[in-house]
Formats: C-alpha cells, structure tokens, sequence
C-alpha cells in the first residue's frame, strides 16, 4: 500500500480529531483534512453530562490545544457539513460549496439524540444532550428549574438527574424499564443506582411509557404518562439515546449493518475501497467477541480514532479493545469494561452492594465477559486483564483470591 496524499476524516469529534492527530503523530506529511459541522474544535463528550451539567466547568475537555491544528497543518473547517460523498471519482461535498478529494477516506459522523414522535416533543423547555451548547443550555435551565422530568434511565439520563439534584430541582425520572440501567446492569446491580438516587431525592417512574409533553407557547407544563398521570414540570430532558449518523454513507451505497452502524471489518474499513468507519457509526467486526459491535462511549471513539491512522498508512491491524465506560454520579464512581448479556450472564459480587464499594463481574461459560469497579480503585489493571484475556475464573476465586494473579 502506497502512502495517501490526501486523508479526508469528515466529523470533527473526538474519533475523527484523534485519527487526524495520530496521522502527524505517526509522522504522515501528506494533506489532511478536517472537516467538522461545529463552530468548536474538537472537544471530548464525557464533561458535558458531568462537569459541565454540575456547574464545576464552563469547558469541555478539548481533544486539542487552540492551536494544535494550525501548527500540525491540519486543515479543520468549522462550521461545514458533508453533503455527498462519491465513491468512484474519491470526492467529498459540503454544504459550502467545497469539492475535496481524497486517497483514503474517514467516516466519524457520530450520533445524534434521538427524539420521541410524541406531541410536545418541539415546546420550548424541552432538551436534549449531546453537544457543549446542548449542555450550558440544559445547566441554565437547571438553575431555574422546579420540576425536572428525564425521559430515560440510561447513563445520560441518569447523570442528567443527579445534576438536576445538584442545582435542588425535583427531579422525576421515566422510563419504560423498570430499573435504571437494567438493560446494561441487570436489575441487582441496577438497583444500587435506583437506589442512591431514591436516597438524593430523585423520584421514578419506572414501567411506564409517555403519551405526550404538555404546555404551550410559554413552555412546558409537564409530561403525561400513558396511564393518564400527568407529572408536573418546567424542564424536562430527553434521554432515550443516540442514533448512529448514517445518512451520508447510506447515501453512497456504503452497507448499513443490523444495529444501524456502518459495517467494518476488524480494521474499521468499510467494503469500500479506501474508506474507513470509526467511533459511534462503525459496527466494527471484533476478532474477540466473532461478531459486529458498535460501541457508543468515550473509549471507543478515542480507540479507535488513533488506530485507524496506522491502517490507513498500511498497517492493517485489528482493534482489539474492549469497550470501556465511566460514570459519577453523586459520591458514585465507577467503570465497565467488556462486553455483558446481565439477562443470560452469571452475576458475580466482590465486595459489598449496600456499601456501593463492590466490583461486579459477568461470567459467560466460566470467563469473564464484563467488570465493572465500583468506588473500587485498586484493580483496574488486573480487571483490564481479566476482560481482555476472557479469563476462565470460579465464582469463588473471583470474590476472595488475588485478581492480578487471576489475570
């Protein structure tokens, strides 16, 4: 494979800025374009539903200094949205008029918050988080809030609330599912979640779907439940997850795998010649699970930013990390690593649920699937290990023998 003379990475976030710094990192001279649908440079998304939502920050974290592009010659537009991408003649369109060519291309278009098709969803005072200017808005409104409606337990959601908490709204969190994060935790686990924020005030309102958002043109008045209660409310979040940006690689004929994502192979190119897929748009074939995941969370987007740029400079390796996440919310630190089914995985429990200090880990066939540490530092190498090696462990030794000697 011959070195490209021009690298086209449409999406300026974290994935897509992080494959355009490792291509200098790695010393590539050639053309690098960056080109991004924000006014910001390149900023990490962690911060927004944390820090930022809490009020400790006015920034994100950026991915690069101000003037970091300037000064490896990376030429980022700001501002300009890809428009069309044609596969045959190697050519990018934007909605400035601009025409880019391209010897290797990079798809890291990210997701979107998706929308509930329930009448009220556009009144004003109803949100949702996904960008720096989403999340100043959401802490303004936080500020003033009484009643503040989430629409989701996920992480988002969850996080949203315990922020909401923090600047002493009520708060009051649906969902169809009736644990917060059960669909990632399973209900034991998901209830140590439920229930630190039953101890910070939150209320729920779990099994239960939404008919609408009321209110008028002076703003939202609350969320009616589709049992007919009405749960009063001046703020209310939508939280109910992200849909991968596909539209532009659909458009080219790029193929769309069954989770939404853009279908990779280990080394995140599409079937496409010369074009890669990273971050929350790949449905990247892992060599460690057989299968396609694609993987929504801060890890992944920056993993494999800064590996494509070796694939696309001839390597033509696998990415082999496994999908990593972190929380905190309130006194509640934690992180997850691997990949878990909690309806079908054995749950395992070092440590004490009640305390919130434990380490859970899922067993699939005798191997570690997953682990999550929670307000537990010590181990997160050995929990890295553990993951990644698919380690063939007991229950026993998992809850009282040595980890880094299990690894």
């Amino acid at each position: 494979m011959s070195e490209p003379r021009r690298i086209v990475v449409i999406g300026a976030g974290l994935a897509g800025a992080s494959a355009a710094g490792a291509l200098r990192e790695r010393g590539y001279e050639g053309d690098v374009l960056l080109i991004g649908a924000e006014q910001h440079r390149p900023y990490e998304l962690p911060p927004l539903s944390k820090g930022v939502l809490l009020g400790s920050t006015d920034e994100p974290d950026w991915v690069h200094g101000e003037d970091f592009y300037a000064e490896k010659d990376i030429r980022f537009t700001r501002g300009v949205t890809a428009t069309r991408i044609e596969l045959g003649a190697r050519l990018v369109l934007d909605d400035a008029g601009g025409e880019h060519r391209y010897d290797r291309l990079v798809l890291a278009t990210g997701s979107q918050p998706r929308t509930l098709p329930i009448p009220g969803a556009d009144l004003p005072g109803v949100h949702t988080l996904r960008t720096i200017d989403d999340s100043l808005a959401l802490r303004s409104a936080f500020d003033k809030a009484q009643r503040v409606v989430v629409i989701g337990a996920g992480w988002i959601g969850t996080e949203a609330a315990a922020a909401a908490r923090a600047h002493d709204a009520e708060v009051t969190v649906v969902d169809k599912i009736t644990a917060p994060l059960g669909g990632v935790l399973g209900a034991e686990v998901a209830g140590v979640f439920r229930d630190l924020h039953t101890e910070h005030g939150v209320r729920w309102r779990l099994g239960e779907g939404i008919a609408e958002i009321t209110g008028g043109p002076d703003g939202v008045t609350g969320v009616r439940l589709s049992n007919g209660d009405e749960v009063g409310a001046d703020v209310v979040l939508i939280a109910v997850g992200v849909a991968p940006r596909v539209e532009l690689a659909h458009a080219a004929g790029l193929e769309i795998a069954d989770d939404g994502g853009v279908a990779v192979d280990a080394g995140l190119r599409t079937a496409a010649p010369d074009v890669y897929a990273v971050g929350d748009i790949a449905a990247h074939f892992h060599p460690r699970y057989g299968h396609r995941i694609r993987v929504e969370h801060w890890a992944n987007a920056k993993g494999q930013g800064a590996h494509v740029a070796g694939n696309l400079l001839g390597e033509n390796e696998p990415y082999l990390d496994s999908p990593y996440f972190f929380t905190d919310q309130y006194d509640l630190g934690c992180e997850y690593r691997g990949l878990a089914d909690p309806v079908t995985d054995e749950l395992v429990v070092r440590g004490d649920l009640a305390a919130r200090e434990f380490i859970a880990f899922w067993l699939r066939e005798g191997r570690v699937a997953a682990a999550m540490n929670v307000n537990a530092w010590d181990d997160g190498d050995a929990l890295d290990a553990l993951v990644r090696a698919r380690a063939t462990v007991t229950p026993d030794q998992l809850k009282s023998d040595d980890l880094a000697g299990l690894a």
